[in-house]
């Protein structure tokens, strides 16, 4: 019998990839980025002219369909392998990633007389311009005793469905009638690809307070957030919500020549990409904490019951592995703030001798900052630079560093920015397992794991865990293969369950990063540093961030299309 194979494709913020897997052991014989044609769209509309306001993050559809119609062939090509053996495609995608569709699914903004309306474009997970509606969401909830609000740590974030949603209507009322739908990307382009639009559990439970046994909260609570809402569950979130690993359908023919594969291969229903890196890393019981770690970090964990975390995005039935309840909190940016330090404010000096050694400046630094004693530096930072995810959830809040001297060097504000990341983690960590959700070890996949040394170690030691970072270096996409196998079945080559699939093709690397003794004791007096100020700047004792944030928004939303 033919060896079997299934692909994944993890929808990323800066490019998507498709990885070709081998079925028999999860060894990945091909892989390919397409770096998104237009990038984030947060300053004006391509083409048009159109400026955005304040905490705006777009993205163009079309970005997304390239790259199927490029890295999948792409991958057939280099391993030669018949089509007629791969049996199943699964994708992941950033999220709430969501955009408004009409009665054929097309976007609005492929719409003549839409495109130049900001609100009819997809936004993107990291769109923060729905915080007023967040905050009177959470805040008429909390009034009402909502039951779903402790199942997201008592908030709902402004990177959700429904705060987007409403954000619409309030601000292009026009939009959101002329929507047939609104939809996560990920159950868009499984729809494109199989001409049957689902919505899947993960992105319907984590992001638009979907529940297993309840759906969604009751037409009376969305009324008393406006009246135009009261029926929207039923009519612009409507649709079929299927569990991860369910086939959403075949492949059509116009799709299978655009990806080089057969008309009729099994598509999976949609997926997260940190959650699909949760079997990625084999990862199918309680107690071990997944970092997906990117440009920011999701944490998910499995529990055996529903317990009350404080700032956790969501705990989800079935929500990552069937069987068991899925808990997510995260961080908004992670390797965005230290892009932001490489691309904007080191000195001249240092790009210039990482350029004189060939290595890049985040290497160049990395390896000065090892040279360093945990706290020798005498900074601390905040990691807010997008906000604060998990556990205040206020996007609202910004980056803060303290204890620069004339004598700073670049490479101790790099570390101080690495330890500010790790030590929202250990906030994180701490909530999960003070709440009866119980954190034995660590695992890390992503990109910054496999290029930062230093920052793992640094994460083991704040933590004081065990950290095994994955083999794959594209550990969602892998994941998504493996919910394609299981869409196709054991029948087929491929695997009944997630949990077969993860015993089979789930790999960790031999070493592992384990917390060193002294360096655990240093951090630790410097967390509690970071929890006064945490607590000071965060919990409403000095709110100066959002006096200030709400200055800046006032000047840029003045001079541009948003108001």
């Amino acid at each position: 019998m033919n060896k079997k194979y299934a692909i994944g494709i993890d929808y990323g913020t800066q490019s998507g990839r498709a990885v070709l897997v081998d079925l028999s052991n999860g060894a990945e014989l091909a892989d390919h980025v397409t770096p998104y044609r237009h990038h984030v769209i947060d300053k004006e509309l391509p083409g048009l002219e159109i400026k955005l306001g304040a905490d705006w993050a777009l993205q163009h559809p079309a970005d997304y369909i390239e790259v199927l119609e490029t890295s999948v062939p792409a991958v057939m090509k280099a391993t030669g392998i018949d089509p007629a053996d791969v049996i199943g495609i699964g994708i992941d995608f950033t999220a709430c990633t969501m955009l408004p569709i009409d009665e054929q699914a097309v976007p609005l903004c492929f719409h003549e007389a839409h495109k130049r309306n900001p609100h009819s474009w997809l936004k993107l997970w990291k769109h923060h311009a729905a915080q007023e509606e967040a905050n009177l969401i959470n805040e008429t909830a909390a009034k009402r005793g909502e039951r779903f609000l402790p199942r997201y740590g008592g908030k709902i974030s402004s990177e959700w469905m429904i705060a987007k949603v409403w954000q619409i209507l309030d601000e292009a009322p026009e939009m959101y009638e002329a929507a047939d739908l609104f939809v996560e990307a990920t159950d868009w382009v499984v729809g494109q690809m199989t001409g049957n639009l689902v919505r899947n559990s993960c992105t319907a439970g984590y992001k638009a307070i979907w529940h297993k046994q309840e759906g969604y909260p009751d037409n009376a609570f969305f009324a008393s957030l406006d009246p135009r809402l009261e029926e929207l569950t039923a009519t612009k979130l409507r649709g079929e919500v299927l569990p991860l690993g369910t086939k959403a359908g075949g492949l059509t023919p116009e799709f299978a020549v655009k990806m080089g594969l057969l008309a009729g291969t099994a598509v999976a229903v949609g997926n997260v990409d940190a959650h699909a890196a949760v079997p990625g890393v084999g990862v199918v019981e309680p107690g071990k904490l997944v970092m997906a770690m990117g440009t920011s970090i999701c944490h998910m964990l499995l529990g055996t019951e529903e317990k009350e975390v404080e700032g956790m995005c969501g705990v989800v039935e079935d929500g990552i592995i069937p069987g068991y309840y899925g808990y997510e909190a995260g961080q908004s940016a992670v390797g965005d703030i230290f892009e932001w330090y490489v691309e904007h404010a080191v000195p001249a000096y240092v790009t210039e001798g990482a350029r004189e050694e060939g290595i890049s400046v985040h290497e160049w630094l990395e390896r000065r900052a090892s040279r360093l004693q945990v706290g020798e530096s005498g900074l601390l930072a905040l990691d807010w630079w997008n906000g604060n995810r998990s556990v205040l959830v206020d996007t609202d809040l910004t980056g803060v560093m303290i204890g620069y001297t004339l004598l700073t060097k670049p490479e101790e504000i790099y570390r101080a920015l690495l330890e500010a990341t790790a030590f929202g983690t250990r906030k994180i960590v701490d909530a999960f397992h003070n709440s009866g959700v119980h954190v034995k070890e660590l695992y890390a996949c992503g990109g910054l794991p496999q290029k930062n040394r230093l920052l793992m170690q640094i994460y083991a030691d704040v933590t004081n865990r065990e950290i095994k970072v994955a083999a794959s270096k594209q550990t969602p996409a892998l994941g998504a293969a493996m919910f394609g196998a299981v869409a196709a079945g054991a029948a087929q080559g491929g695997y009944d369950s997630i949990v077969d699939a993860a015993r089979n093709m789930a790999r960790v690397q031999e070493e592992t990063f384990k917390p060193i003794p002294e360096n655990v004791a240093r951090y630790e007096k410097l967390f509690q540093e970071y929890t006064l100020l945490h607590d000071y700047f965060g919990r409403g004792a000095n709110d100066v961030m959002k006096r200030l944030k709400e200055q800046k928004e006032e000047l840029v939303n003045a001079n541009n299309y948003i108001s």
